[in-house]
């Protein structure tokens, strides 16, 4: 009797230990495609910081939401694909995607004015540069244009400037999709959505791009796609979004993490993850602005 209750529990064993060998690999393999093993190894990194080297950084950990989703009015079919601080203006602007426009927001989110982009196929990416112009790629044309904008703008043409050819990508429609002006080195800053890549580029003396993009040299950046960037004016430290990682990360100029940010529900004071995170700024204060598609507005401020 004892015998035939053992050789009756050894196969619910069996089954048992497959099945959590299954769960295991099941979780490994999510892990692995997650990048959960290199959040832990960051998380690890992050808290082992002095004090002093948090001050010196972005420190994206003690950031908390006070504008969580704001819904910009009239863009559901547009597509939010990113977005600059304005220090002249003290404004925000923005670029729709899907539908080619120029929004101008106030620093709540609200809508100031829609500018048409006449000529442009897919504006993925917005900086504002030094002397106040906006510079702006088009993903699918392969091409950045420097256009000024005043307050009488109503509409912009690309024939009225000149586009410069980004020349080709590894991926052709998957290509440059993050733009940012890097001050303290005098140059903007290109990145290349997928794989993931930063390049620099140099303005000349007429304020208009010039030479060859130059590829960074760093490490590979931990991140499933590149959606955005942006530097902090403060520390020159770069700030990478990921919309497929779900994913804010501070980077040095050597390419080293400094920090990182999950875009999930629950945390940084978020109710709701951010479906798609396409576009990020900071302005000279530290505080931080996104977009995420379709029309979501966000505001992140430090605690």
């Amino acid at each position: 009797m004892v015998r035939a209750a053992l050789h009756s529990s050894r196969p619910l064993y069996k089954r048992w230990y497959l099945w959590s060998l299954l769960v295991l690999l099941i979780g490994y393999i999510v892990a692995v495609v997650l990048h959960w093993d290199d959040r832990a190894e960051l998380w690890v990194k992050e808290w082992t910081q002095s004090s002093a080297q948090r001050k010196a950084s972005v420190w994206l950990p003690d950031y908390k939401a006070v504008i969580d989703g704001k819904h910009l009015p009239g863009m559901e079919g547009d597509e939010a694909s990113d977005i600059t601080y304005h220090p002249g203006t003290r404004t925000l602007f923005a670029v729709m995607g899907k539908n080619p426009y120029l929004v101008e927001l106030s620093l709540q989110g609200d809508v100031l004015r829609k500018m048409p982009l006449n000529g442009w196929s897919n504006p993925e990416a917005v900086a504002t540069l030094p002397d106040g112009r906006l510079a702006i790629v088009d993903e699918r044309q392969h091409q950045l244009t420097v256009v000024k904008v005043d307050p009488t703008t109503r509409e912009l043409n690309i024939a009225d400037f000149t586009p410069f050819d980004l020349g080709p990508s590894v991926e052709q429609n998957k290509a440059f999709e993050a733009l940012a002006w890097d001050p303290r080195n005098q140059r903007l800053l290109l990145g290349e959505e997928r794989p993931p890549a930063l390049f620099s580029l140099k303005l000349g003396s007429d304020g208009q791009p010039t030479g060859e993009k130059q590829r960074l040299d760093a490490p590979d950046l931990d991140m499933r796609n590149l959606s955005a960037v942006a530097v902090d004016p403060r520390t020159g430290h770069r700030l990478l979004l990921s919309a497929d990682s779900h994913l804010l990360m501070e980077y040095d100029e050597t390419g080293k993490q400094w920090s990182f940010m999950t875009l999930l529900g629950g945390m940084n004071g978020l109710k709701d993850t951010i479906p798609r995170a396409e576009g990020v700024t900071i302005d000279d204060e530290g505080t931080l602005y996104l977009v995420s598609e379709p029309n979501l507005f966000y505001v992140l401020r430090k605690h």
